[in-house]
């Protein structure tokens, strides 16, 4: 039995992804009992980086950290790095969404343009260094929530070859075309040829 350790303390991520990573011999633990550290890394790449190797320094385990992000072109890209805290310091999911719409309020779809990105920290792997695993989800911005599932930004971002928010998808479909579930699809191979 091999123990992963996934480096977040939520807990609607840390249950995505472990429906994603889940396979026999593995075990997984989150960190939601320690204080992780701000993320104040200028990229994703550098927030979940920081993320897993905190939680290898803190477990000695395999650990796994992902920061995602949605970017929207219109916006510059924002909210980018700052997603989970687009509203401010203690934003919750539903202020994050409210402040993206008011930015984008009377755009039309054609500068409403967006991508979910996910990028992927592993460390703790015998002698190996830190690896990155990323993906990419792109679709567009909806004028309203729409959907009853998933979290963050689910219900505003619009995936046309669904033809429905994220939101509106089961979790089963969400877990096979998400940039989440891309990128963890990858982490599983590596981790899967190591064992």
């Amino acid at each position: 039995m091999i123990e992963i350790v996934i480096a977040t303390q939520n807990l609607d991520k840390f249950r995505e992804i472990t429906y994603i990573l889940k396979g026999p011999g593995v075990k997984f633990s989150n960190l939601a009992t320690l204080n992780m550290p701000p993320e104040i890394g200028n990229t994703l790449e550098e927030n979940a980086i920081m993320k897993a190797e905190y939680g290898f320094k803190m477990t000695n385990r395999i650990s796994i950290a992902d920061d995602s992000g949605l970017e929207v072109e219109s916006l510059n890209r924002l909210p980018g790095v700052y997603s989970a805290r687009f509203a401010g310091i203690g934003a919750t999911y539903k202020t994050n969404r409210d402040k993206l719409l008011l930015l984008l309020a009377g755009q039309p779809t054609e500068n409403r343009g967006a991508k979910f990105r996910c990028v992927v920290a592993v460390t703790g792997i015998q002698n190996e260094p830190t690896k990155i695993f990323d993906a990419e989800l792109n679709g567009y911005i909806t004028e309203e929530d729409k959907g009853e599932l998933g979290f963050g930004y689910d219900p505003i971002f619009f995936v046309p070859e669904l033809g429905k928010t994220l939101a509106e998808i089961p979790s089963e479909t969400k877990n096979q075309i998400s940039h989440r579930a891309i990128a963890f699809l990858k982490v599983k191979h590596y981790i899967k040829n190591y064992m």
